[in-house]
């Protein structure tokens, strides 16, 4: 039975693990994508200096609206904890364009643009630097490719576990540690045994994950081990949350006098829904304001995309229901979820650092794996 699995660990690794390495070290690369990003382009997401109050927000708006290009709008605007942070006004287009602004002063401080180097380890990370094909019913083939690799890296990682179980303590001793002084052949072997064995669990969960963006059963599968149907996922994801439940509170207040309006620009009311909601979650809280809703994200371990909704009157601003994270369909806590594992931010810096060093190690196990299998089929010496 060993000599089977070590025959299939071989043997896929061959042609999958070039495409292996490229995906983990992509990941790796990704991590720590935010805090480079705002590091190199500190000036926009940090403010020179805290003075004072921050402006209202129909003034600052109203100063972003002249610098968007034609066809774009403001959908929303996020107001971080911290008081250094810079104001994120989100646009209409291209996907997740945004402005930064200073609350103070009420300069527009720029359009955020991901790093060229970021963009291309994403690109690797998830198509292989492919392009998407115009027509929906043609092949992806750097997806596919990608996918499939990492399907194939899920066979490898668990014959990799039984192949390593040692037979003996002094074995097992052998196996668990990477050494250093005893040569270039001895460091990559350990590398990969021991190297590999570590990280092993990590890489499996960062496989599984990342599978569900590869292939439609995989996912639809993944969500039924969860009790959710595709179906019911699909439907969710179709319909912005909280869509229904938001047309209907700004149906209910459509029928109001005009004289009860403040002001004819909604964000006279974004500014009094903003103030309504921090009072109710304190000021420890990153805010997301849109038309009818303010997003609320939670802070702490876990799903790092979670958020309690409220839902407000578009013409006051005031507060007219509660969507809390806690009630939400399990579809939504799930994406949030395999996105959290995926990238390793579900328990902060810790498991951030853990996943940083795992596909770090998962880049270099077809490397050190090619390196011994060619060692040993090509220049065995002779007895």
């Amino acid at each position: 039975m060993r000599k089977f699995f070590k025959q299939i660990h071989i043997w896929l690794s061959i042609p999958f693990g070039l495409v292996i390495s490229i995906t983990c070290f992509t990941g790796a690369m990704l991590i720590f994508e935010t805090e480079i990003t705002e590091s190199v382009q500190r000036d926009l997401y940090y403010v020179d200096s805290v003075d004072g109050e921050p402006m209202l927000l129909p003034e600052l708006l109203s100063r972003v609206e002249p610098t968007l290009e034609e066809g774009q709008r403001i959908t929303g605007v996020t107001i971080s904890d911290d008081p250094t942070r810079t104001y994120k006004v989100n646009l209409s287009q291209p996907k997740r364009a945004a402005i930064y602004v200073d609350q103070y002063s009420g300069e527009v401080l720029g359009q955020a643009e991901r790093l060229e180097f970021f963009r291309t380890m994403f690109l690797l990370h998830r198509w292989l630097m492919d392009e998407r094909p115009e027509d929906n019913n043609a092949i992806f083939w750097g997806k596919m490719i990608v996918g499939v690799s990492t399907l194939m890296f899920v066979v490898i990682l668990i014959s990799g576990i039984v192949i390593w179980v040692p037979k003996s303590i002094k074995a097992w001793k052998n196996r668990s540690k990477i050494t250093v002084t005893k040569g270039w052949h001895r460091f990559w072997y350990d590398l990969h045994v021991a190297g590999g064995i570590y990280a092993t669990l990590l890489l499996l969960a960062m496989a599984l994950t990342g599978l569900t963006w590869s292939f439609e059963w995989y996912r639809e599968d993944f969500y039924k081990l969860f009790g959710v149907e595709l179906a019911e996922q699909s439907k969710t994801a179709a319909k912005p949350e909280s869509g229904d439940a938001a047309q209907r509170a700004r149906a209910g207040h459509a029928g109001r006098d005009a004289e009860k309006r403040v002001d004819a620009s909604p964000y006279i009311a974004w500014d009094a829904a903003y103030r309504n909601v921090r009072n109710v979650v304190g000021d420890d809280a990153r805010i997301t304001l849109s038309e009818g809703s303010a997003s609320v994200s939670l802070s702490g371990w876990g799903n790092q995309r979670a958020s309690d909704k409220y839902l407000f009157d578009d013409a006051t601003g005031e507060i007219t229901s509660t969507e809390l994270y806690a009630d939400s369909d399990p579809s939504r806590k799930i994406r949030g979820w395999i996105f959290s594992v995926h990238v390793g931010n579900w328990a902060g810096l810790l498991t951030r650092i853990l996943w940083f060093l795992a596909a770090m190690i998962g880049a270099t196990l077809p490397l050190t794996g090619y390196y011994l299998w060619i060692k040993r089929k090509f220049f065995r010496r002779a007895a």
